[in-house]
């Protein structure tokens, strides 16, 4: 992917992000070891990582203006994340310095042979708390934004910023990729939510998948639409109508999902995106939602091309932060991911 083969960009679209900055050890293995194992590592890269650091950095490297909002300690860890995203045009002004404690870092051990990555993580120490940004700095923050995203951490400090965003009528979009503290104080200020796949059933404790998404519009009425990520599988998402579609026939949404399913060409490599029409979905004991549901198919990576998956959802997440219709935003989104799967460092695409 070349900067050519990128959509319009939105002149001088500014998106701020709030949550983890990290410093990942990415070790790749022949394959994982067993318990009480010794084995050498066939490469090992150090970089910047974290949810919102590398949707952050994939923002700026697709030419957005990402500014981010989170904490690092006076060590080397974090003047190495500092000085990683801004020489990739972040804009590190509102973090929050300690100078003491420890940054965060992960250990992260990729499998040549499962292509699977583990992760082993230690939070930075002492947290962000809400009293370390100032009104100022919030509204400098906040200041030309057109989009604000949370990576669910820091949930404290993030709930201030998103009070702040929905009084300005900024959309907020928010990762929810599992189930944390304060998670749900922000989706109910969500103007867009990205969950992992087993996120919206944990959640709603809905009997399926597909009601699981009719659960989460209705019980979030800010939220326009729901994205799940499913990794290889693509994604599924499903966006609220805003005219109400009165007129609209009713389907039940497993069936309309089905029906999705069988009109994808698995024969093509690149992503595509299949929609319904605009329609009452329905799901038995959840209730009914109008709306269109899309299937977002996933890039198909040979398996000689497959580097490491790390940071592919916070790529996704990243091109979702660039601003596009549905159509084109879930082949893009996948597209970005499936770039970033096929080297170890994340989205070395641009």
């Amino acid at each position: 992917m070349s900067s050519d083969s990128l959509p319009p960009l939105p002149q001088n679209r500014i998106v701020l992000g709030c949550g983890q900055v990290a410093v990942d050890f990415l070790a790749t293995v022949a394959s994982f070891p067993n318990p009480d194992d010794k084995i050498r590592s066939t490469s090992l890269k150090v970089q910047g990582g974290g949810n919102a650091g590398n949707a952050s950095t994939c923002a700026a490297r697709l030419g957005l203006n990402p500014r981010l909002i989170s904490k690092v300690s006076n060590d080397s860890h974090g003047k190495g994340i500092l000085e990683e995203l801004e020489a990739d045009g972040v804009d590190t002004s509102f973090f929050i310095v300690s100078e003491k404690g420890n940054s965060s870092f992960t250990y992260v051990i990729v499998d040549s042979q499962t292509k699977t990555r583990t992760c082993i993580h230690t939070p930075g120490y002492p947290p962000l708390i809400p009293e370390e940004l100032s009104q100022s700095s919030l509204l400098s923050a906040l200041d030309g934004v057109n989009m604000v995203y949370f990576d669910g951490r820091h949930h404290e400090t993030a709930l201030v910023v998103a009070k702040e965003a929905a009084r300005k009528n900024i959309p907020i979009l928010v990762e929810a990729e599992r189930e944390r503290e304060g998670l749900d104080d922000l989706l109910d200020f969500a103007t867009y939510a990205i969950c992992s796949a087993k996120f919206p059933q944990a959640w709603t404790e809905a009997p399926s998948f597909s009601s699981a998404l009719i659960s989460m519009l209705l019980r979030l009425p800010k939220l326009k639409f729901v994205i799940v990520t499913l990794g290889e599988e693509g994604c599924i998402m499903l966006e609220r109508s805003v005219n109400g579609g009165s007129d609209a026939e009713e389907m039940d949404v497993q069936c309309l999902l089905e029906s999705l399913k069988l009109i994808k060409d698995d024969s093509k490599t690149i992503p595509t995106c299949i929609s319904s029409v605009e329609t009452k979905l329905s799901a038995d004991g959840i209730g009914t939602i109008t709306g269109k549901l899309f299937v977002g198919t996933a890039e198909k990576i040979p398996p000689s091309e497959l580097v490491d998956t790390t940071g592919a959802g916070d790529a996704f997440i990243g091109a979702v932060l660039y601003g596009m219709p549905p159509e084109k935003m879930l082949p893009f989104a996948a597209q970005v991911a499936a770039t970033g799967c096929r080297a170890p460092r994340l989205v070395s695409f641009l």
